[in-house]
């Protein structure tokens, strides 16, 4: 089993910014991939960026691309996501997930094994 914990969300006005970590623990050998999502209310969780932990190779999704940098500390078993130039429609609880799979995409959304239990961005215009 592998536990994530996620941190450094908070309420920021627009075009600020905001650095959200994820710790994880327990069994980490056998995770291929680190992903980044959120979830709107009333809307379905949708990827943001995602890395491959043996080797980088960030994914982003298109409404991110340019504001958001996903990083990881293998050494600290932690990612990171760098969020900058926040909008308000970036509003929504952030999960952390991770992936056995070796396949390092954001979907399916499935690929996933284990989540974090989120952290609340919250973008004021």
């Amino acid at each position: 089993q592998v536990q994530l914990v996620e941190s450094g969300g908070g309420s920021v006005q627009a075009g600020g910014s905001l650095r959200l970590s994820c710790a994880a623990s327990g069994y980490t050998g056998n995770v291929n991939c680190m992903g980044w999502f959120r979830q709107a209310p009333g809307r379905e969780r949708e990827g943001v960026a995602a890395i491959y932990v043996p080797g980088n190779s960030p994914e982003y999704a298109d409404s991110v691309k340019g504001r958001f940098t996903i990083s990881q500390d293998n050494a600290k078993n932690a990612v990171y996501l760098q969020i900058n130039r926040l909008k308000p429609e970036d509003t929504g609880m952030y999960f952390c997930a991770a992936a056995r799979s070796t396949v390092c995409r954001m979907v399916p959304i499935s690929r996933y094994d284990y989540w974090g239990q989120g952290t609340q961005v919250t973008v004021s215009s």
